[in-house]
């Protein structure tokens, strides 16, 4: 019987039970307009409000009007950009850094040819960012800094509070991208120097398309998508009602259970990763080892193809990834970790192994036995490449 070995959680995640039972009433029963006046509408309106204070609750939101709810990350990411850039036409600078997932890069690089100054800050080899290289980077003319809070490949932690402060006291707006850490990493965010923070629902146990962009009460905001009333004129057209219920429900259960599920995950992660490191050589866990989200392991198989590495893992039912699902199919290796100083062939031999609710420790032991034996066959098919048997 194939195994069914999930470990590719920060592509997504599967849908939390309590989420689905959330949610079924609003596909099937509570089909209203939450903007139509009759009571069908006005029940769905009451329970998106519920919603909206599930998102502000766990994020320590000063206030549930702080949130704007969108299709998930990348239209959040997209809307804070254009807020900034659209209120503050005398500043044409933004800056970033070099490992942001790609609806930041790729915004940053079509804003270039707006003619935005795009400034990238690099990171060290553990993936940290070079702090003192945000800070020269900081001019009168930067509209926003967008940093991510946890990077989606290799799972390393940015110092976003301590980067903030500094760049608010310099009276620019800061924009947090939380897709990756929302669910793992407590926020308070009345308490925090951002302006903008994105998540996504289908990242902690939500459904796809359901998202959200926190939005500081009195930050310069211009909406993306024009046309109804829709979110108090912030964003519109009619909301995606059953996702709008499912990602509120995934709030509510986060509040309560995270801390003792990212706990639970970084046990699995630890023992997968000091048994890979003790029984394969020749391996390297990229990132640093403390500072990361506690579901994350990236790790780089010396002499072997990751590409060939996932067909072999994903015929035995193991799934992992070698980076961002946003990416898939790209043939250029992770600009995260070339960004960290990897060679391309280094970076072309790793994989991101992300766990999450489901897994289990038996899962470990199968996965690493796989491993193992994938890994040395890979190994010996390229050592024979190299060094082909003469013909008699």
């Amino acid at each position: 019987m194939k195994r069914n070995i999930y470990l590719d959680h920060n592509a997504t995640t599967p849908l939390l039970d309590e989420v689905r039972e959330a949610m079924a009433p609003f596909e099937k029963e509570h089909f209203g307009n939450p903007s139509s006046l009759h009571e069908a509408g006005v029940r769905v309106a009451r329970e998106i409000r519920r919603a909206r204070q599930e998102v502000a609750s766990l994020l320590g939101a000063r206030k549930d009007s702080e949130i704007v709810f969108t299709s998930g990350g990348t239209e959040s990411n997209n809307t804070a950009f254009r807020s900034a850039l659209f209120t503050q036409k005398e500043r044409r600078r933004i800056v970033t850094s070099a490992v942001e997932h790609s609806s930041i890069l790729k915004l940053a690089r079509a804003l270039k040819e707006e003619e935005i100054e795009v400034v990238l800050v690099p990171v060290d080899r553990h993936g940290h960012l070079e702090r003192e290289k945000l800070t020269e980077a900081l001019t009168p003319r930067t509209a926003l800094v967008s940093l991510m809070a946890a990077n989606n490949e290799t799972g390393v932690i940015f110092p976003v509070e301590e980067m903030g402060d500094k760049v608010r006291s310099r009276g620019i707006l800061f924009h947090v991208d939380a897709v990756q850490a929302a669910g793992k990493l407590p926020f308070n965010l009345k308490d925090s120097p951002f302006d903008f923070l994105s998540l996504s629902a289908h990242k902690f146990g939500g459904p796809k398309g359901a998202g959200a962009l926190y939005v500081r009460d009195g930050a310069p905001f211009r909406p993306l998508i024009f046309g109804g009333a829709q979110e108090k004129g912030r964003r519109a057209g009619t909301g995606n009602v059953p996702g709008i219920i499912g990602l509120g429900a995934a709030c509510r259960y986060l509040k309560t259970e995270m801390a003792e599920e990212s706990n639970r995950v970084r046990t699995l992660r630890d023992t997968f990763e000091k048994e890979i490191l003790q029984k394969i050589p020749h391996t390297h866990v990229n990132g640093d080892p403390v500072q990361r989200i506690p579901n994350t392991s990236n790790v780089t198989f010396e002499g072997v193809d990751a590409e060939a590495l996932l067909i072999l893992l994903d015929e035995e039912g193991i799934y992992a990834s070698s980076g961002s699902a946003c990416l898939s199919g790209s043939p250029e290796p992770s600009h995260v970790l070339q960004a960290m100083g990897l060679p391309r062939v280094r970076a072309k031999n790793s994989v991101r192994f992300s766990f999450g609710r489901g897994n289990a420790p038996d899962q470990i032991k199968e996965t690493l036995k796989v491993l193992i034996s994938r890994v040395a066959r890979l190994r010996e098919i390229e050592l024979e490449k190299q060094h082909p048997h003469p013909v008699p």
